[in-house]
């Protein structure tokens, strides 16, 4: 596969992805009793860290050490809305950037792995669309790839807490070092993408379900197979449907709930590749399986891999919740007078500055792992710039974001305004 297919199948996995939690936003914000619940649930949250309750849920004694200070918790919500901004402004999933963001702010990396996976089955249960994708799943794809799902989240969370269990440190150096790599392939595509549009003058971002109409090599070759149980599929995409051995399909799932264990992600940025590239799916059936897998792999991941062994910041997560629900409303709106060679430009910049904190992190722990020899200062130091830089980086973006929305808010009023009347003509926008 070139790797420029596999970018662009991320990008498609990614703005998916985005726009399942841009629907899911609006809906828990559209429903007052599902607003009201959110409140409540906050509300004891708040209050302990207004009064710098230090001892809340476990304090330093806690199995899965939940000690935690205002300032993180309300860093929490700073990085929901900026993990927010990014989903809607940027049309592509912000995820990648909460758990580096909370391992910056002092969470250790398995915590703030296991709270990401949570704050996604958090606001997936409160506000899914699911019923609306429905017509897009296919049950035995579905049930293959959530059995191989349930393995791979099973066997990630295993080697977590097992690394941890046995070094923090060792914990701490892996999640980083695959966030390393994972955001340093995509920032440089990110931004070789920027840089060729810009060049060619074009503005937009792509289609949600954007893909390759023909099947690869790959795909034909694994479909020609004949090995049971055999699932057929896609009847509405190619007369007769097409049939793929159930065994692969539980496969791509044991990748991608093992990735999304050991991130703290929600696993579509593999789905599409793994499905469309490699199985021969259609992009609408992988579009509708990967929301499925999404909302199992982050309840099943988040729950029995994480939350019943203390690794979860049930605080943070609600924290995220709230910033991210503010966040993906602000971005969104911001589209519409933002261009869109801009926005693939701030995508670039969230990526990089994402790499650029993992990156500057691995010194100081290979030093303490006795890898390498260098002064805990400067270790130190090289740590702390990589987080100045990459707060400052994602912060310039928040800022821009909503200044750019601020300052447009009399053109995105009229424009509304316009709408409203032109729907009730009843004449065609």
């Amino acid at each position: 596969m070139k790797m420029k297919n596999l970018y662009n199948s991320f990008m498609n996995a990614s703005r998916a992805h985005a726009q399942w939690e841009i629907e899911t936003s609006l809906n828990i914000i559209k429903n007052r009793k599902k607003l009201l619940i959110l409140f409540v649930m906050t509300l004891p949250l708040l209050i302990p860290a207004m009064a710098h309750a230090a001892d809340f849920i476990g304090g330093k004694s806690a199995f899965g050490p939940s000690f935690f200070s205002p300032t993180t918790f309300y860093g929490s919500i700073a990085v929901g809305i900026i993990a927010g901004l990014i989903t809607g402004c940027i049309g592509a999933g912000g995820g990648f950037v909460i758990t580096p963001a909370l391992m910056s702010l002092g969470v250790k990396g398995i915590l703030a792995v296991g709270t990401d996976m949570f704050h996604i089955f958090a606001k997936a249960i409160m506000g899914t669309t699911l019923h609306k994708k429905m017509g897009n799943v296919h049950a035995g794809l579905a049930i293959a790839f959530l059995v191989g799902s349930g393995i791979g989240v099973t066997g990630g969370g295993m080697i977590n807490r097992a690394l941890f269990n046995y070094n923090p440190i060792i914990s701490d150096l892996l999640i980083s070092s695959v966030y390393v790599v994972l955001l340093g392939f995509l920032g440089v595509f990110a931004m070789s993408d920027f840089i060729g549009t810009k060049r060619s003058n074009l503005k937009g971002g792509g289609d949600v379900h954007g893909g390759p109409e023909k099947m690869t090599a790959l795909g034909v070759k694994l479909q020609s197979m004949n090995i049971a149980p055999v699932i057929k599929f896609d009847e509405h995409v190619v007369p007769g449907g097409r049939r793929i051995p159930g065994v692969f399909v539980a496969i791509c799932g044991a990748v991608t709930g093992f990735l999304a264990s050991i991130l703290g992600v929600g696993g579509g940025f593999v789905t599409f590749p793994m499905f469309v590239y490699g199985l021969g799916i259609s992009t609408g059936t992988t579009v509708g399986t990967d929301i499925l897998q999404i909302i199992f792999t982050a309840g099943y991941g988040s729950i029995s891999q994480y939350a019943i062994y203390g690794y979860v910041f049930y605080t943070l997560a609600m924290g995220m919740l709230l910033g991210s629900l503010f966040g993906i409303q602000i971005g969104a709106i911001t589209t519409k007078v933002v261009p869109g060679t801009q926005i693939k430009a701030f995508y670039a910049l969230a990526i990089l500055a994402g790499f650029i904190n993992r990156l500057f992190a691995l010194p100081e722990k290979l030093a303490q792992m006795g890898y390498i020899t260098l002064a805990p200062v400067t270790a130190a130091i090289i740590t702390k710039l990589g987080v100045w830089l990459f707060f400052g980086l994602v912060s310039f973006f928040a800022f821009w974001i909503i200044g750019t929305f601020i300052l447009n808010i009399p053109k995105l009023r009229a424009e509304s305004d316009y709408d409203v009347k032109v729907t009730k003509g009843g004449v065609p926008q």
